[in-house]
């Protein structure tokens, strides 16, 4: 069973200058108020098996998850995983040059890995209400992505 949501931001600057900022993992928790914290595991420039852990709170807990970068292709396209609590974590940004801008568009999706009859339950009942918090999560990262690389 799997919940995904997509999201779609213009935003006011080229490809390049959008790119630089969703593949700057050092300086996210920077950019991103939604991210308390962000540890390097990987060293060298952004690209496939860059790997990270990243704290974040949500609904008043804080949770710190490892992620990896399952693909890049600069400065289109980027899939970022992750693996929490036997579920199953895939975020993809794609980038569109539109109108002197860029379209940033993420899809987030959450998949339970061995699903046992009580969290196909738990995600019939919940995940929608947890997809409308990603919703606006990601709806704020993307608005702080914006605002970011409009001021590069």
């Amino acid at each position: 069973m799997e919940h995904t949501t997509t999201l779609t931001q213009h935003i006011n600057a080229s490809p390049e200058k959008v790119w630089a900022v969703v593949s700057d993992i050092p300086g996210s928790a920077a950019t991103l108020t939604g991210i308390d914290s962000v540890q390097m595991l990987s060293e060298g420039p952004y690209g496939e098996g860059t790997r990270w852990k990243e704290t974040r709170t949500m609904l008043g807990k804080q949770e710190t998850v490892e992620m990896w970068v399952a693909e890049a292709d600069p400065p289109r396209s980027t899939t970022v995983k992750a693996h929490q609590g036997g579920a199953a974590y895939t975020t993809r940004f794609n980038l569109a040059g539109r109108d002197a801008g860029t379209d940033l568009t993420v899809t987030f999706g959450a998949e339970v890995l061995k699903p046992t009859f009580l969290s196909k339950v738990g995600m019939a009942l919940f995940g929608k209400l947890g997809m409308s918090f990603t919703r606006k999560a990601l709806g704020k990262d993307l608005a702080e992505i914006a605002a970011k690389a409009e001021s590069l």
